[in-house]
């Protein structure tokens, strides 16, 4: 190993060090900032000391939760394995996590690594990290003024996904904007996708990818799960969603969560959304097209927390409390299903924010069908945040009716104490840790459990 490189390495341990001593944030960026300026080669340097396979996952939704089992399972089949797990995606963020693994020598002991890859820096990403299998979850629309419309997307990762040749693609068929992209690039692939509905009265949402992407036709659905997610055929050249070569069958929601056959195997998992039994298949497909450890697949998931912060349930004055994050229509559009589903009486505070890190166009508010809140049994629905009055206005324009805050904090209190006791929350992404300190600080005050 270079000497440039091991003080890259020890100068980005020293950063981490001195971001969480002073309590200046969580040191997911800083750290690879400074040790990429030390040696602008340092990615390619420490990848390249995985003794065995590189694992990938970007696409819109799903690939910090994908990433996370992948990491868990190997992890639980005794492998040694680089995640980043603090959920920094760029590559400052995906440096940082080899810096932190790696030992104050520089030297990397890894069996695999985990690393999920946000789609736009995918192209810079690609060609250093050098990944031997992509996980592509899925592509929808989502910051607009950051990533522009779906095809540019799907530009931007074929060019990252064509800059790693030997790679193999393990692809959501289900997906007509995934699969086409797989078949453009012409890699090597594995297909998984589900060829049943898992969700009875799911909303669909705006589906992005309703075209044929090779003859431009409108695409026939047997059926959506969401979004464009579904069994598709052209009419036109005859493209067609192909058998995936892996599945689940059987796929049965009961008692809150998700339970499946997987490659033979009864799966009992912790998940309570259809999207995360796509994300539990997704991460299956990607251990088996990289010939990883997946005996212990089954009991892995059954004790694998699904919440990665993203998802956290809290006890704050007797009541429970669901967090949420959305980012983009479909997820959005998802949260309201699993709102919906709960048939207790409930009050609902949405916080959108237009950050940076958000976008800051949130105009794909309006690409929301809100109908769904109306039944579900809200008691009262609170909107706040930045962009609070343009959320206001959506739901009013559905004949939602509620109110504005400019202080969610204030409103997640009176709630909690004299609301129905049953209490969801959805932010986006500036608003998500802010939100989960704040939970977490009401929750400790009270002393009532802890985050799962």
């Amino acid at each position: 190993m270079k000497l440039r490189s091991k003080i890259a390495v020890i100068c980005g341990k020293l950063a981490y060090w001195i971001v969480r001593k002073t309590g200046r944030g969580s040191g997911s960026v800083i750290p690879g900032q400074i040790a990429r300026r030390i040696d602008p080669e340092i990615l390619a340097e420490l990848s390249g000391m995985v003794r065995r396979k590189v694992i990938a996952v970007t696409g819109t939704n799903g690939k910090t939760t994908t990433n996370h089992i992948l990491a868990h399972v190997l992890e639980e089949s005794g492998q040694r394995t680089v995640c980043n797990r603090l959920g920094a995606n760029l590559m400052d963020g995906v440096i940082t996590a080899f810096v932190l693994a790696a030992r104050a020598s520089g030297k990397l002991d890894a069996d695999y690594a985990c690393i999920e890859v946000d789609e736009m820096a995918s192209v810079k990403v690609f060609p250093k990290l050098k990944p031997d299998c992509v996980i592509l979850t899925n592509v929808f629309r989502d910051q607009l003024d950051r990533m522009g419309e779906v095809d540019l997307i799907c530009d931007r990762i074929q060019k990252a996904v064509e800059s790693v040749p030997k790679a193999r693609i393990v692809v959501n068929c289900d997906d007509i904007c995934s699969y086409g992209l797989a078949l453009r690039c012409g890699h090597q692939t594995v297909t998984f996708g589900i060829g049943e509905q898992i969700a009875e009265g799911m909303p669909t949402g705006m589906g992005e990818g309703v075209f044929c992407p090779f003859c431009g036709r409108r695409l026939a659905y047997d059926f959506v799960h969401y979004g464009q997610l579904g069994i598709y055929r052209c009419p036109g050249c005859g493209l067609e969603r192909p058998r995936p070569e892996v599945t689940v069958t059987d796929v049965a929601y009961h008692d809150g969560a998700y339970a499946f056959v997987l490659d033979g195997v009864r799966v009992e998992s912790g998940a309570n959304a259809p999207y995360n039994v796509y994300n539990t298949l997704s991460a299956y497909a990607a251990l088996k097209a990289a010939d990883a450890p997946r005996d212990c697949f089954a009991r892995a998931i059954r004790e694998f927390d699904y919440g990665n912060m993203r998802e956290c349930v809290y006890h704050i004055n007797e009541a429970h409390v669901q967090l949420y994050l959305a980012k983009n229509p479909i997820g959005f559009q998802q949260k309201i299903f699993l709102i919906s589903r709960d048939e207790k009486p409930k009050d609902i505070v949405i916080q959108i924010n237009d950050a940076k890190v958000d976008g800051e166009d949130v105009s794909w508010l309006w690409d929301v069908d809100y109908r769904y809140l109306a039944d579900a049994g809200a008691v009262s629905i609170v909107t706040g945040g930045q962009r609070g009055q343009d959320m206001e206005l959506c739901l009013k324009y559905d004949d939602i009716l509620c109110s504005s805050t400019t202080n969610v904090k204030a409103a997640v209190e009176e709630l909690t104490r004299q609301g129905s006791k049953n209490l969801y929350i959805i932010t986006n992404y500036s608003g998500l840790y802010r939100t989960n300190r704040m939970l977490n600080e009401m929750q400790a005050a009270r002393k009532e459990g802890i985050c799962r």
